[in-house]
């Protein structure tokens, strides 16, 4: 990505706000940061997960905790479940990691399916109902992230707005840094081809477990940040379908870009807002479109455009 691709995403996201529905970009920039996470992993490790809600929703859960319990402000509350979702990558990953293929797959699903488990029985997730009323407090003690600015005769809650913003912003810039980076280079080796990998001295299940845990850290700062936009948690985040929603991002705008994970993020929550009056055909219609766009960009939307112009993005 060139700088002046930069410098425009960048004055689209301080733009959106005034132009389109804040709580709709802001449940985009979480969806998107959890989709470019889940990418890391498949599009430049290949490695397919099938429980990433888990970190997900794990992250969201402890982060409303922390802010609504231990009164935390919610900066810290964002890092306490991101921190959360690192050590329980972890654990998971050092178990996954030992399988390849769809073995893999079905171990982190069946270790997600744990943490549903455990969200649906445990007292302080609230069961069924999920974690309610998670107040969004005061950033840094000063910033009161639930105040409103009256803008074009409608009131906009700017404050949570940018902070959200700011946070995909430095979990973009992370993934951009791993892929670029020589730690990028050795995990796009593995996933051309391990065995020569192996062959040329690498460590190629401690570089698996480095992406799994950072992709996992960042997953759940995405639900963190979720978790404050909707002050709730609940089952919906750590549940499989969750899971099956990031995977058709990541497949609809691209595998291994960096800008195709936002576009499917985009193409899936625009879908879901403007189609959520059909009920529950809403599932067969974006399955439907799923197909449709799978047969005819084979690679992805950014994929395709990728390859029309000749350069990667």
């Amino acid at each position: 990505m060139n700088r002046f691709l930069w410098l425009a995403l960048i004055a689209l996201g301080l733009a959106a706000p005034f132009v389109v529905y804040p709580v709709f970009m802001m449940k985009l920039l979480c969806f998107a940061l959890f989709a470019m996470a889940f990418n890391l992993l498949l599009g430049y490790t290949g490695l397919l997960s099938f429980g990433h809600a888990a970190f997900f929703g794990g992250a969201s859960y402890v982060t409303g905790y922390l802010v609504k319990t231990s009164g935390l402000t919610p900066e810290l509350g964002v890092l306490g479940g991101t921190l959360f979702a690192a050590l329980l990558g972890y654990l998971v990953g050092s178990l996954a990691i030992r399988r390849q293929g769809i073995y893999f797959a079905m171990v982190t699903l069946a270790l997600a399916q744990i943490v549903y488990f455990v969200a649906l029985k445990a007292t302080f997730t609230g069961g069924e109902d999920g974690l309610q009323g998670i107040p969004r407090g005061l950033l840094f003690g000063l910033i009161d992230l639930n105040r409103h600015y009256t803008v074009g005769g409608g009131p906009l809650g700017l404050n949570l707005y940018y902070f959200i913003f700011v946070l995909f912003c430095l979990g973009f810039w992370i993934i951009h840094r791993t892929i670029h980076s020589p730690f990028g280079q050795v995990l796009k080796a593995i996933r051309e081809n391990e065995p020569r990998a192996i062959s040329l001295g690498y460590k190629v299940e401690r570089f698996k477990l480095m992406a799994f845990v950072l992709s996992s850290a960042l997953a759940g700062m995405a639900g963190s940040m979720k978790s404050l936009v909707f002050q709730l948690a609940s089952l919906t985040d750590v549940s499989w379908h969750t899971s099956g929603e990031v995977v058709l991002m990541t497949l609809l705008g691209g595998v291994g870009t960096v800008l195709g994970p936002l576009a499917g993020a985009f193409t899936v929550v625009t879908l879901q807002s403007k189609l959520s009056s059909v009920g529950p055909w809403i599932t067969v219609i974006i399955g439907g479109i799923f197909v449709i766009c799978v047969l005819v960009f084979r690679r992805g939307f950014v994929g395709e455009l990728g390859r029309l112009l000749r350069r990667p993005l």
